[in-house]
């Protein structure tokens, strides 16, 4: 369903920021200037002086921390030429890493009709964001900036609860009403939360701990395969080989309630029998994970191993076999 991202857009914006830096096209001590119009932009405010240079470092705590409207409008003026064509970057990348049903109109979450995310989708650009970027992401759980004499903490409640919170940001305006995007980490464990429309500050930092804690509690991490596993060996059609292992190409975990565990079940779907010549590492099918209550998971089935085609005498007699005892003899 759609919703009002509010601030919580600023991760698509800092993300496309990241993507600038890890390509080499900026870093983090280049130097921004700051035009009247974002000196003046309304709302949450870094206090940026207008006529100033500020650092990329710098607007990105701006952005991150302080939820900084004018910095996230240095930034889109200062790397894109106008917040017009940063808006177009947000809205390409977000096609690019999967977002199914987000649209961006500015850099900074004020509300507009033409301007929405879904939960789904903010938990699936956290999930990029800490994977694509490892060295920015330390941004998101900086507690505290302080810029021009102002200093201002971290909007996060998690940050101060000790639940393990390590990002990443909230959101508000009177449409949305009090939203949040959070990662919490315990051990090798992260949970992504996304929660908006809270009518206040003290709700959505209760009910942000309370849905966290049933997380962890109500729902565990279940490895099924490992990169490299062999999930099934499918029949070759005219095939040096009369097999070729099925495998998975990287770990295979999925996140189920704990109750749900024993009603999982796992099938293998790909068009039988596999036709030669097969390429190693090539896409053959896929392998579902189901369980009540929650959505399907798949993975891709790669091929193992190579199988060249027979060579002409060898189909004939292949042939010559199924015509006559149906079947490979």
């Amino acid at each position: 369903e759609r919703m009002p991202p509010a601030s919580m857009s600023k991760i698509m914006t800092a993300y496309v920021v990241f993507d600038m830096l890890k390509q080499g096209r900026a870093k983090l001590e280049d130097e921004l200037p700051v035009s009247e119009r974002a000196w003046r932009l309304q709302g949450s405010k870094m206090f940026v002086p207008i006529g100033g240079r500020l650092k990329i470092d710098d607007l990105l705590k701006g952005v991150i921390i302080q939820s900084g409207n004018d910095a996230c409008l240095v930034l889109a003026e200062g790397l894109a030429g106008s917040e017009e064509a940063f808006v177009e970057l947000m809205n390409q990348k977000a096609k690019e890493i999967g977002l199914k049903d987000s649209h961006f109109a500015n850099v900074d979450g004020l509300p507009s009709p033409d301007h929405w995310m879904t939960a789904r989708d903010l938990a699936t650009l956290s999930i990029r964001t800490i994977k694509d970027f490892p060295e920015y992401y330390h941004y998101y759980s900086e507690m505290g900036y302080e810029y021009n004499n102002i200093k201002q903490g971290n909007r996060n409640p998690l940050l101060y609860k000790g639940v393990g919170a390590d990002g990443l940001k909230t959101g508000h305006t009177e449409e949305a009403g009090y939203s949040l995007t959070a990662s919490v980490k315990r051990e090798d464990r992260r949970i992504i939360l996304v929660l908006g429309g809270l009518p206040t500050m003290k709700a959505r930092a209760q009910e942000s701990e309370r849905l966290i804690e049933w997380a962890f509690r109500e729902f565990n991490d279940y490895k099924l395969f490992a990169a490299g596993d062999n999930v099934e060996d499918a029949e070759v059609w005219l095939g040096s080989e009369p097999k070729v292992p099925l495998i998975v190409d990287k770990d295979l975990i999925v996140t189920l309630p704990r109750k749900s565990r024993k009603d999982m079940k796992v099938t293998v779907d790909y068009d039988r029998p596999v036709p030669a010549p097969v390429k190693k590492g090539d896409a053959m099918g896929k392998l579902v994970v189901t369980a009540p209550d929650v959505p399907p998971t798949e993975a891709t089935l790669v091929a193992g191993a190579d199988v060249d085609r027979m060579d002409a005498f060898g189909r004939i007699a292949t042939l010559a076999g199924y015509l006559v005892w149906g079947g490979r003899h």
